[in-house]
């Protein structure tokens, strides 16, 4: 197969990649034996603004210069830049060969990120905790009031492995100290409750309470 041949059999390549990875994809192909007017496809092109008959970048003239790429297929998710611009890229070239194993043309990708990076802000600002404020959570839910108080209940003895009857006299007195920490005590039949499932009196957990 030819140079020329190798080199055309790539061009479908290059929509088939920028269709899969949506507009903010540049695909470009680049012809390196021709440094002056090497892109002979590209595909969402106005990320980059460069059209086909275009010139080489610096990077591949890199290539062209440097033996050490002969020893790599492809190079991924360096950052690219348009000389003028702010867009954020993320670039990857894929080294195409001829039969003698020469780098004689370059596929390569370049991501905006320019939009997932505004999303990005946008995300963090919706995602952040205050440092001071972390260990503090709310659970949003339509439970009723009873159910709600059971459920407090429960998460707190779940943590015990023991059934109420077999736990001891101090175990006990931390569960009621960390139900009132949670604001237990402050909902309605709360103290019957707690004494029903820890299978004690209601003036036990009034005293433990003190």
């Amino acid at each position: 197969m030819t140079q020329d041949d190798i080199i055309k059999s790539w061009i479908p390549m290059v929509d088939f990649i920028a269709l899969t990875y949506g507009e903010h994809c540049e695909v470009i192909l680049h012809d390196l034996r021709n440094v002056d007017r090497s892109i002979v496809a590209i595909s969402n092109s106005h990320i980059s603004g460069r059209q086909i008959g275009g010139t080489i970048t610096d990077f591949a003239l890199k290539v062209l210069k440097e033996k050490r790429w002969q020893d790599k297929d492809f190079l991924t998710n360096y950052k690219g830049r348009i000389p003028g611009k702010s867009e954020n890229l993320r670039s990857s070239t894929f080294f195409i060969r001829d039969e003698e194993s020469q780098i004689i043309a370059m596929l390569c990708m370049n991501v905006d990120l320019t939009h997932l990076s505004m999303a990005k802000s946008v995300l963090e600002g919706l995602l952040f905790v205050e440092q001071e404020n972390r260990g503090d959570e709310e659970t949003l839910s339509n439970l009723s009031m009873t159910d709600m108080l059971h459920e407090l209940v429960s998460e707190v003895l779940n943590a015990y492995p023991r059934v109420p009857a077999l736990l001891v006299m101090e175990e006990k007195k931390q569960i009621v100290k960390k139900l009132n920490d949670k604001g237990v005590f402050s909902l309605k039949g709360a103290v019957a409750e707690v004494a029903r499932r820890l299978e004690t009196s209601e003036q036990t957990i009034y005293r433990y309470l003190k």
